[in-house]
């Protein structure tokens, strides 16, 4: 989780599209530089251990766009893949 952010957060689409499940992954991700991202506040996971299958990981992203502050809460499914985790899609919404 914390790669993928640092990903967003330096501009790298290529990663972000690398480490998201294929079943779900977008052929294509447009990141758009105006998003200046802040802080990622980790607010809880489950699962994800050596011999899990599938983990959540509970976040806050801090970010400003347009002048304005702002965040993005997720709780993100995330599966292994050829023995790598990748970012399936989002649990719930709040």
């Amino acid at each position: 989780m914390r790669s993928r952010y640092t990903a967003f957060a330096v501009g790298d689409a290529a990663y972000l599209v690398r480490t998201w499940h294929s079943s779900t992954r977008p052929h294509r991700l447009d990141l758009d530089a105006r998003v200046t991202w802040s802080r990622l506040h980790i607010l809880g996971h489950s699962g994800g251990g050596p011999f899990d299958a599938t983990g959540t990981v509970e976040f806050r992203a801090h970010f400003t766009a347009a002048g304005r502050s702002d965040s993005q809460w997720e709780n993100s499914l995330f599966v292994r893949e050829h023995g790598d985790w990748r970012y399936l899609e989002p649990v719930a919404d709040r």
